[in-house]
């Protein structure tokens, strides 16, 4: 399960709606679905879950200039997972630290 869930999505735009909605974002497995990331945060935090949103994001362009030419490539892409808790529930992500 621990597979699944990446890392935690910890930005000041996602920590604002942690505070307004009650919803955490992560970064999840691209091959993941909704059912399988429900699981994998309810075991791992011991919470609630009630809605969840997915989306895929592909990566960047790059453009590097060097001896040889131009060079092109794209960055890896990911997949987020924005969940809705239970009422009243919260993760708290530094209780690690």
């Amino acid at each position: 399960m621990s597979e699944i869930l990446i890392r935690p999505l910890v930005t000041e735009k996602m920590t604002s709606i942690q505070d307004r909605q009650g919803k955490f974002g992560f970064v999840v497995k691209q091959s993941a679905n909704k059912i399988e990331i429900k699981k994998a945060i309810e075991k791992t935090y011991g919470v609630n879950v009630i809605q969840i949103n997915t989306i895929r994001y592909d990566g960047k362009l790059k453009h590097r200039y060097t001896k040889a030419g131009v060079v092109s490539g794209r960055s890896a892409g990911y997949k987020k997972a924005i969940v809705k808790l239970a009422a009243g529930e919260t993760i708290d992500f530094y209780s690690n630290i």
